[in-house]
């Protein structure tokens, strides 16, 4: 069981499925169980996949002193996942609404409310995380000031930039600086997998990248090894939401990471966890404990290629 402290958003979202994308104007539109509202945000979503997996889990992060704080503090508590690092200062809790369609795809919109303009003081976390296996430091401005504190220490930190256009982009840069791994998304790279993430590795002192591939599955360099390996994806069950199948590839790959496992190892747990995670609608729903994931990928046959490279 590893110890993990997660800082990132918590919110209350709302999924509502849509017949297609783009979405034609109609004034109203009637479904059966296609509008559901619960507790989601990066934060919970990988405390959510973490505790499943069977690791202890603390949580860093702001909500507001309302309704939708409250249903977010009972959530946790339910769970008995750690809250005493969730600070109650925002003037409204922040929410979003995933619009998806049958196929899988989705749009987001999420409204922070003022959480970008809070920064978190580590003096009632500093002993936690003196005993920390690993801190996920969410791309969210409060989670910088953790860290330093987490490098001083020798706390392996990994960080999600999500969406990355440019290696040198100024919100993301302390994240990518302070990283062990990194993961982001293919969506919005320049140029190909291959190419983005030798531009990262030549830039910066991480030890493992892993780039999603969505349906073409992952790639991955490690600095120890000195390569690139390509996991082709895997089909558990049908598609039903791609929301949260970052979150899940980031969480079960640092879970089997810090359990030791090798990162091929690892990342092929990873896609296999990701995969199962989406044939179920939210973030925060459709994972597997740790037992289920290894017994699933004993069934399934894995794409693993290694990426020839200069530089």
């Amino acid at each position: 069981m590893g110890k993990v402290i997660i800082s990132g958003l918590v919110n209350v979202e709302t999924t509502v499925k849509v017949r297609e994308f783009p979405i034609p104007y109609y004034p109203i539109d009637f479904s059966t169980d296609g509008v559901s509202t619960g507790v989601s945000g990066v934060g919970y979503n990988l405390a959510r996949a973490f505790q499943k997996l069977g690791d202890n889990v603390s949580v860093i992060s702001f909500i507001g002193e309302d309704e939708e704080g409250d249903r977010i503090e009972r959530e946790f508590n339910s769970y008995g996942i750690e809250t005493k690092g969730i600070k109650k200062e925002l003037k409204k809790t922040p929410q979003s609404v995933i619009l998806y369609e049958a196929s899988g795809r989705r749009q987001c919109y999420c409204d922070l409310k003022d959480v970008q303009e809070h920064s978190y003081q580590m003096d009632d976390g500093i002993e936690e995380l003196e005993h920390a296996d690993l801190l996920c430091a969410c791309n969210i401005n409060f989670s910088r000031s953790l860290l330093q504190e987490a490098k001083k220490r020798n706390v392996l930190i990994a960080t999600d930039v999500h969406v990355l256009g440019d290696i040198e982009d100024e919100y993301n840069k302390e994240f990518m600086e302070a990283a062990d791994i990194l993961f982001l998304s293919d969506e919005n790279i320049p140029s190909s997998p291959e190419e983005f993430i030798i531009e990262l590795k030549n830039r910066y002192n991480i030890k493992i990248i892993v780039i999603g591939l969505g349906k073409k599955g992952a790639l991955l360099y490690s600095r120890e090894k000195d390569r690139i390996i390509h996991i082709g994806a895997v089909t558990t069950r049908n598609v039903i939401n791609t929301v949260g199948a970052g979150d899940s590839l980031f969480s079960s790959f640092l879970h089997c990471y810090i359990k030791g496992l090798d990162e091929i190892e690892a990342i092929k747990y990873a896609v296999t966890f990701a995969s199962y995670k989406i044939g179920d609608n939210g973030g925060a729903v459709g994972f597997l404990s740790e037992d289920e994931l290894f017994s699933l990928s004993k069934k399934l046959t894995y794409d693993i290629k290694e990426v020839r490279y200069k530089g």
